[in-house]
């Protein structure tokens, strides 16, 4: 693979384990490194978040990169909290996020994970989105990664929270963004 060693940006331990656990799955290993950058995030869509961050980080490393922008957006919010998750869970945790939604009709919400590829330094970012459709509910299983305890995929009857990595990893919005981005990898 020409790209040779690629630089995951986060600082998040739990994403490095689980975006290492896909790549791993394609037909040609992807050399995976992680790096925690100070880059500060701009407002807007998550496409928009998600290239402005690979940009910067490419820069930044000299070299190869993925960044990953992830949303969980409300039906009845019209998307939000949406790219703003992480501020969401910060000041209202599971039971907040339950409570944006009392008094609507709908618990529907969907998860929405991009990706973005840069080949270095000057190139423009490519993006890689994987959704997964399913309804916010009152936190069951792991609260360890995030809204995953209140977030349940459609015609599932469990929570992120509550499935095996192997389960979730078949299903996720990450999961299907990543096997995009390793396809592509895969043919350069």
């Amino acid at each position: 693979m020409p790209v040779g060693r690629l630089v995951f940006v986060t600082g998040n331990a739990n994403k490095l384990k689980e975006v290492k656990h896909i790549l791993s799955q394609g037909v040609m290993p992807i050399d995976l490194d992680s790096k925690e950058l100070d880059i500060p995030e701009i407002q807007g869509s998550t496409a928009e978040v998600a290239i402005a961050k690979c940009r910067q980080a490419a820069e930044m490393l000299g070299g190869p990169c993925i960044t990953e922008d992830t949303a969980l957006c409300f039906k009845a919010l019209n998307g939000l909290p949406g790219p703003y998750i992480k501020y969401f869970m910060k000041e209202l945790g599971h039971e907040g996020l339950n409570n944006l939604l009392v008094g609507f009709p709908t618990k529907e919400a969907w998860a929405l994970c991009t990706f973005a590829y840069s080949a270095g330094p000057g190139t423009e970012p490519i993006l890689f989105e994987g959704k997964t459709d399913g309804k916010i509910v009152p936190a069951r299983g792991s609260a360890n990664f995030g809204w995953d305890a209140v977030f349940e995929p459609l015609e599932t009857g469990k929570t992120y929270g509550e499935m095996k990595i192997e389960e979730k990893d078949k299903i996720s919005h990450r999961y299907r963004a990543l096997a995009k981005l390793r396809e592509y990898l895969n043919t350069l």
